[in-house]
């Protein structure tokens, strides 16, 4: 099933409603199914890549559609809360909520460390501790477990 076909089934969409459709930066597999799975209730991304890229940051009430590597949608995810925060003040309950490795705040770091160094230079510019992150909080909403 694809984004569109997705978004057709959603019973509880309403006429003005709308969405963006989307993978995860990496392990976009694995990603959508700890999301699927509901273990996987949070996300990051680089705000000074927004920003570059001239595109909104998340907001709290919109939908995306999670796709997996080959595109095809895994579910309807609805952002519940955004906070925007220096790396180094991303906390214990975001690495939790995000759900992968061991789920602590010391993995999260690494791993994501790694990942917006990439970001950064493929937007010219250098990561560092004080680059904002947007924590993105969200919720399942179709399909319902």
């Amino acid at each position: 099933m694809n984004a569109k076909e997705m978004w057709q089934a959603f019973p509880d969409k309403k006429a003005d409603d709308t969405y963006l459709a989307w993978q995860y930066g990496c392990a976009q597999d694995k990603l959508a199914q700890l999301t699927l799975q509901g273990t996987k209730t949070a996300t990051a991304s680089s705000y000074p890549v927004y920003m570059a890229e001239n595109e909104p940051v998340p907001a709290v009430g919109d939908y995306s559609i999670i796709l997996d590597s080959q595109d095809q949608a895994v579910c309807i995810i609805q952002t519940t809360q955004i906070d925007i925060v220096p790396f180094h003040q991303v906390d214990e309950e975001q690495a939790y909520l995000e759900g992968e490795g061991d789920r602590t705040l010391t993995y999260w770091r690494d791993v994501h460390r790694t990942f917006f160094e990439d970001e950064m230079k493929r937007i010219g510019q250098v990561f560092d501790e004080d680059m904002l992150v947007v924590c993105e909080k969200f919720k399942i909403v179709y399909p319902k477990s």
